[in-house]
């Protein structure tokens, strides 16, 4: 175990339990540091943004990036519960690998997944990530966001128009993705075929909230085997509009196409 991390996080669940805040000496005895250690950990945290100092008092406290932070995981935890039953319905109707995910810098994270019964499957894990440039899920998400080049060049943490690919199939460069992005807000879904894992294809819709804003997705992960584009259409049909009626549950109103 990191000795120091343990220490600096220690120092901060033990701020952050105190409601007007502590003095040095205070952090000292309360931890068993020394004032020298105890003052090098709080001026870290400080300068790290999760701690406060005031000025009149000297009095260090926790910042509110704890609370922003609570609230993003308190966020992610509600979105799966008021999303689950749609994932429920949509697995038992197609038999298919069903998950929720969500874009975190430049991947996607499963916050929740149905598994298919049949005997040949599709896999993916709860907490696991993917980058979202290459499975249907997170370029669902992204074609959502409208991203110009630069943008999403920082969004996926990349210096140039240059993607590494996982397999042959993998869209290596910015101007295929964006193309394919292009192609997913128009038709409402996005596709991955084998771009991330062979024999694995996938299917993604993002989920609105109230703004319009893209705050998650529903994807299937599909065996290649079951996945031509013939399947591919039938199978998007429904998950659209399992992502339609998700996103009715937050209270996002469609676009009227008259």
């Amino acid at each position: 175990m990191d000795s120091t991390l343990a220490k600096g996080l220690g120092v901060l669940e033990w701020l952050a339990r105190q409601g007007d805040g502590a003095r040095l000496a205070d952090v000292a005895q309360a931890l068993g540091l020394g004032r020298s250690n105890a003052h090098r950990t709080l001026q870290t945290l400080v300068q790290c943004g999760w701690a406060a100092q005031d000025g009149a008092s000297s009095r260090y406290s926790a910042s509110l990036k704890l609370f922003e932070l609570g609230a993003l995981v308190d966020s992610a935890v509600d979105l799966k519960n008021r999303l689950h039953p749609f994932l429920a319905t949509l697995a038992q109707a197609t038999g298919e690998t069903i998950h929720l995910a969500v874009l975190d810098g430049p991947d996607i994270v499963y916050l929740d997944k149905f598994d298919s019964p049949l005997p040949v499957a599709a896999y993916s894990r709860i907490g696991g990530r993917a980058p979202a440039y290459c499975v249907a899920s997170g370029k669902a998400l992204l074609a959502a966001l409208s991203l110009d080049d630069t943008a999403l060049r920082t969004t996926l943490g990349v210096a140039d128009d240059a993607l590494p690919a996982h397999t042959p199939h993998t869209l290596a460069t910015l101007a295929a993705l964006q193309a394919d992005l292009a192609a997913a807000r128009t038709r409402g879904w996005a596709s991955n075929f084998e771009e991330w894992r062979l024999g694995v294809c996938g299917l993604g819709a993002a989920v609105f909230n109230a703004r319009a804003e893209p705050v998650a997705a529903i994807g299937m992960s599909v065996p290649a085997i079951r996945c031509t584009p013939a399947q591919a259409r039938a199978l998007a049909l429904q998950l659209v509009a399992c992502a339609a009626q998700a996103s009715a549950s937050l209270g996002w109103n469609a676009p009227s196409t008259s």
